[in-house]
């Protein structure tokens, strides 16, 4: 596996008063036991092919000439989604961008998300409309945000590709079944590529919805699915509870909630190429588990960022929350510090023979143990690098994770019926503006 997972301290027999009792974490991991066998079910029936798609490669290979295209011919891809559509492949992208550009070479990516009319003004002001992609994402073909956002720009393309082009730069994916989205690729002669409708847009980090983007950007897209594909074998292969890391994570968590109220869980990476990770989890925790008065609320960090903002707040706040800590031993890499460090200063003799990832790493190490000290339950992910395979292992667990707290909660993790509540309400009041405007 390319990662660890150490729960050790959220457990009372290590942490003390504030951890969780040994007795009801294996209560909790004893009702895990149904869920792994109905998983396995809902993989090998078909009900669930996020948890299948891992082992596929064909939807890969179909999508090659398509992304060579992106790549030899743009200067820059403008990605156009949101929630699930969007945030799994900003997170996947990570890996391939930095503050500064790409890293490996291509076309930069814009994740477009919103629909502030300033930033997309910005937007077509910045960019050379005549070297831009356009990728659209919507899994119904109708989601309000996804489509205005779309016909606000197929203007600007149109006009700089014309009818016979315009296919070769502008790409739509959503459900094989008519919607408006799939309706105006039909008409307008673009390429529709289909989005699986069993698989809801916080669980398409790994189909063609997150994968495109990520090979676009150059990223190995084998190696995330090889991945996230060893987690699901393992976890629905081994008869061990404790041995499964993902429900040792959701038996923690439901468990911390049950025994402590802990209602907080705050995920922490400390590699800027995660820093994105969050806000994927934020979606796929909230969306799955806050229902009938249930769940827990996801907070998003990044260390060392937040040790300076949030961490005062974390050990010195209310005793509320649980804590992930996530990144790799990067002691020994990056540049060195102590290089220009005044002879006889002694208040930073510490930093001399370090390197950048020396701080970073026991960083992390010190502010694990400093939430533990203070009684605060904190788990500790370690990747082995920050790489395809770590990001493709890390997402699949953190999908099953969910699934599983869904399930000890008794809660459906695949739908949103409050979120549907306000977008009826936001058609009736465009409805409702049209009227006004027409008198």
């Amino acid at each position: 596996m390319s990662y660890t997972h150490d729960i050790n301290f959220c457990l009372e027999e290590f942490l003390g008063e504030g951890g969780l009792k040994r007795q009801i974490f294996e209560e909790q991991l004893a009702s895990c036991t149904q869920s792994l066998v109905r998983l396995k079910e809902d993989k090998e029936s078909g009900r669930l092919p996020f948890l299948s798609i891992p082992e596929e490669r064909e939807d890969l290979a179909a999508c090659q000439s398509l992304v060579s295209s992106y790549r030899d011919n743009c200067s820059d891809v403008i990605v156009l989604g949101t929630g699930g559509s969007s945030l799994g492949g900003r997170t996947l992208y990570g890996l391939a961008n930095s503050p500064f550009g790409p890293v490996n070479g291509g076309p930069r990516l814009h994740f477009v998300d919103n629909i502030d009319p300033y930033s997309f003004a910005v937007l077509l002001k910045r960019l050379d409309i005549s070297t831009t992609g356009l990728i659209t994402l919507s899994k119904s073909g109708s989601t309000a945000e996804t489509v205005a956002q779309f016909m606000a720009l197929l203007p600007a393309f149109q006009k700089a590709y014309g009818p016979d082009k315009l296919a070769e730069r502008v790409t739509i994916i959503t459900e094989p079944r008519p919607n408006p989205l799939r309706k105006l690729a039909r008409e307008l002669g673009l390429e529709c590529l289909d989005q699986n409708p069993l698989i809801g847009g916080r669980f398409c980090l790994l189909t063609i919805v997150g994968l495109l983007p990520a090979m676009i950007a150059g990223l190995d897209v084998n190696a995330l699915r090889e991945a996230a594909a060893k987690v699901v074998h393992q976890a629905l292969n081994t008869k061990d509870m404790e041995e499964i890391a993902p429900v040792v994570g959701a038996s923690v968590a439901t468990g911390l909630l049950r025994q402590r109220n802990i209602s907080q869980t705050v995920i922490m990476p400390y590699e800027d190429r995660l820093a994105d990770l969050g806000l994927w989890y934020n979606q796929l925790w909230a969306e799955s588990l806050g229902k009938e008065g249930k769940g827990t609320t996801p907070i998003r960090a990044l260390g060392t960022v937040d040790q300076h903002s949030q961490l005062q707040l974390y050990l010195d706040g209310p005793q509320d929350k649980m804590f992930t800590m996530i990144y790799h031993d990067a002691r020994g890499e990056g540049l060195p510090v102590d290089s220009a460090l005044p002879d006889g200063e002694d208040t930073l003799s510490y930093l001399r023979g370090r390197t950048l990832g020396d701080l970073l790493t026991v960083s992390a190490e010190a502010t694990a143990q400093t939430l533990a000290k203070n009684g605060r339950p904190v788990r500790k992910i370690t990747l082995q690098q920050i790489d395809e395979q770590a990001l493709g292992a890390l997402t699949m667990h953190y999908m099953l994770e969910t699934v599983i707290a869904a399930d000890l909660l008794g809660v459906n993790p695949y739908d949103q019926p409050a979120v549907e509540q306000g977008k009826v309400l936001a058609r009736r009041f465009l409805r409702d503006l049209n009227t006004e405007n027409a008198t």
